[in-house]
């Protein structure tokens, strides 16, 4: 239906964000579905077009975000829903990886929600109404090893989405962060290793284990994504197993992911713990 809510989703052309563009579709909302090669997403996702929903090229670390994002905007009247779900994981020693692949990793997965954001905010300020979803993942909470470049940019897409949460408040505009664990999808066979290989001093440590324990995962992990999405719609819309839940910030998918979790917790409550006659000591003397 026209009147329906309008979705705009990234990187919608396999796993999660298809899920979720297949998901939102069913559940009678108009979709947008972004990819950077739409033809070839159209033909892998066919059941976008065929609910209705439309495809869009966009490249998130290109110069034409916000001009294709203001035009869906002119299209449409309105943005009422923007799921930041594009990125992808670059995995492996840091010191074995180039300054480039470091950046590339990072114009992806940080500033290309960035421009997103920064292109559909003034629509939804203007209309005082919008949600704005951010998948970063388990890692943005805690980070295992090989992964310090893709756990970096989650944890800053974490803290840019809870400083903006409070920032958008006023104008009725929603952030939800949305942090999953092992899905079955398409992550781990599309992530990238440091073209300089693994330094031989890595082999046998937690670098090498955790990248060995990764490609036996591939394929087996236990999440579903089209569960996920089912849960990602009830969170945004306050309904199902998310009734009365809209005011929260994080919603976290999967039982590795609620287990990781509550052990960072632990962990950094101990610290806190161990560190506070520090902390106390370092003001002046009154």
């Amino acid at each position: 239906m026209a009147t329906s809510p309008v979705w705009f989703i990234t990187g919608a052309s396999a796993g999660l964000g298809a899920s979720i563009a297949i998901a939102a579709l069913k559940a009678g909302n108009r979709v947008i579905a972004t990819a950077r090669n739409p033809a070839k997403a159209a033909r892998d996702v066919s059941q976008v077009e065929a609910l209705g929903g439309k495809w869009l090229q966009l490249d998130v670390t290109a110069s034409d975000v916000r001009e294709k994002v203001e035009q869906a905007v002119k299209e449409y009247g309105k943005l009422d829903v923007v799921i930041n779900n594009a990125g992808y994981s670059l995995l492996g020693a840091m010191e074995d990886m180039s300054e480039e692949e470091i950046h590339t990793q990072f114009n992806t997965n940080v500033y290309g929600p960035i421009r997103v954001m920064k292109a559909v905010l003034p629509s939804m300020r203007a209309n005082r109404s919008g949600t704005i979803v951010n998948i970063t993942s388990i890692a943005g909470l805690d980070a295992l090893s090989a992964s310090s470049m893709y756990a970096g940019t989650k944890f800053a897409l974490e803290g840019i989405s809870e400083s903006l949460a409070k920032e958008l408040a006023p104008f009725n505009i929603r952030v939800l962060l949305v942090e999953p664990g092992a899905f079955r999808t398409q992550f781990l066979t599309a992530r990238v290793k440091p073209a300089a290989g693994l330094t031989e001093e890595y082999k046998d440590t937690p670098v090498d284990t955790v990248l060995k324990n990764m490609d036996a995962m591939n394929g087996k992990q236990p999440g579903d994504p089209d569960k996920a999405a089912t849960r990602i719609i009830e969170m945004i819309n306050g309904t199902g197993m998310a009734e009365g839940k809209t005011g929260l910030l994080r919603l976290l998918l999967g039982p590795d992911c609620l287990r990781r979790a509550k052990a960072k917790t632990i962990g950094l409550l101990e610290n806190l713990d161990a560190m506070e006659e520090i902390a106390l000591s370092t003001n002046y003397d009154n």
